[in-house]
């Protein structure tokens, strides 16, 4: 693991999962611990030998030694929450898109 401190001064908590052959998971994790909801994460893209070849897997050890601070602060800018709000049920038909109720493309009037 390694630590990353944001501009507002939280020292989030770095680690990697979710190897691939091609790429991994960078998930930044609150501090306060308190639920996953603050957390965030983005991929890494690996242009190593083994992006090249499907069967191999990135080393979650050996990606966290590559992150630089120059790439952690790129992948904690363009982060995203790990949450996200409650979404509608659309596997028993309650509200969205599904349901006709999209404002933009592909809205269906009933």
């Amino acid at each position: 693991m390694k630590s990353f401190t944001s501009s507002d001064g939280t020292e989030w908590t770095v680690n990697v999962v979710l190897p691939g052959s091609s790429n991994a998971m960078v998930m930044f994790r609150h501090p306060d611990g308190e639920s996953s909801r603050k957390d965030r994460y983005n991929w890494f893209i690996s242009t190593g030998p083994e992006a090249r070849s499907v069967t191999s897997r990135l080393s979650p050890d050996r990606v966290l030694e590559e992150l630089d601070d120059a790439i952690i602060l790129q992948l904690f800018r363009r982060s995203m929450a790990v949450s996200r709000p409650p979404t509608p049920q659309y596997s028993v038909g309650l509200g969205g898109a599904a349901a006709g109720h999209a404002t933009g493309v592909g809205r269906v009037d009933h």
